[in-house]
């Protein structure tokens, strides 16, 4: 058990270094890799009023996060964390040169942790009792 909480923290931090890579570059990096061409972003499912992508890409990393630090004082820090990365990340789209900041993308970011803290939560509340 012990060696899975190690290998979800890693995954947490690598998670955290991959996500902020892809939000701050000039670009897509995806889009260059895929596409070879950087302006083009690829889209794994539809967007109905915020992002898909962004939705869950947010998912993924609460859940490394939620997995790293469940039964841990730290979950509180994690959820200030995860906000506070959502909002920041979609506001630096701002000064990126090639990005624009998007209100549906940092509901997007924002939906995808709550979904997650949400779902723990609910599940520690009722494992629990």
């Amino acid at each position: 058990m012990k060696k899975l909480k190690i290998f979800f923290k890693i995954g947490f931090y690598f998670g955290n270094i991959i996500l902020i890579t892809l939000y701050l570059f000039p670009g897509s990096i995806l889009g260059w890799f895929l596409y070879n061409d950087h302006l083009i972003q690829p889209q794994i499912t539809r967007d109905f009023f915020i992002s898909s992508n962004h939705v869950y890409a947010f998912i993924l990393l609460a859940s490394l996060g939620v997995f790293s630090f469940h039964n841990t004082k730290k979950i509180n820090f994690l959820s200030v964390y995860l906000f506070l990365l959502s909002i920041f990340l979609e506001l630096f789209h701002i000064i990126t040169p090639n990005r624009v900041f998007e209100m549906g993308d940092l509901f997007g970011n924002i939906v995808g942790v709550i979904l997650v803290i949400l779902i723990y939560k609910i599940v520690i509340r009722y494992v629990k009792t």
